[in-house]
């Protein structure tokens, strides 16, 4: 399965005088995933940025006018990787059109998203569908990148279920060694992840 859940935004209509403005509400619609590759952020070194889905410019000219910058009905929380690899990709040239002859693009917010991707059992992305392997060029869903935090975030939720499963254990000298061992380890990982995601 691609991702546990879609992301749905709120319907936020608050003016704000910067897209930006909008991070914190982004965050929790998007539960700290970026809307096009699924990676968490917490794995993540560089920061997540905000996407515009139907982009701001296309071709150095202003291309947004069916809505506002500031509208939080196209942002995307994006992991800076998807942001930059999308940039203002759009094959329509029709902002209302996000996809045509199988080129363009699905809002992350759309359950027919999901239904573009496939991971393995290694993590690694895998495109399902024509459409689908077309965003997963544009945006270089490719990249191993993708598959080493989905591995981090699997096991980091595996070593947080056996750590409630020791705690609720009988308590001895193994149980505390090992309870010692996954944190240390998780220190590692997150270490690991600062390094360079």
């Amino acid at each position: 399965m691609f991702r546990e859940y879609t992301p749905k935004r709120r319907n936020i209509t608050t003016d704000v005088s910067a897209y930006r403005k909008h991070r914190n509400d982004l965050k929790i619609d998007y539960k700290n995933r970026c809307g096009y590759c699924n990676d968490i952020d917490t794995w993540r070194f560089i920061w997540f940025e905000i996407d515009h889905f139907i982009p701001k410019t296309r071709n150095k000219k202003p291309f947004l006018t069916i809505k506002t910058e500031t509208d939080y009905s196209n942002l995307v929380y994006s992991c800076r990787s998807c942001n930059n690899a999308k940039r203002n990709k759009w094959p329509s040239n029709n902002q209302n059109i996000p996809n045509i002859n199988n080129k363009g693009f699905i809002d992350p917010c759309d359950d027919n998203y999901s239904e573009q991707f496939d991971r393995l059992d290694s993590g690694r992305i895998i495109p399902k569908t024509e459409l689908g392997e077309w965003m997963y060029n544009a945006m270089k869903l490719y990249k191993p990148q993708h598959e080493i935090i989905w591995n981090i975030d699997l096991l980091d939720k595996l070593i947080d279920e056996i750590e409630e499963l020791l705690k609720s254990s009988p308590s001895d000298e193994l149980t505390s060694r090992l309870l010692k061992g996954y944190r240390e380890f998780k220190k590692y990982v997150k270490d690991l992840s600062s390094a360079g995601f």
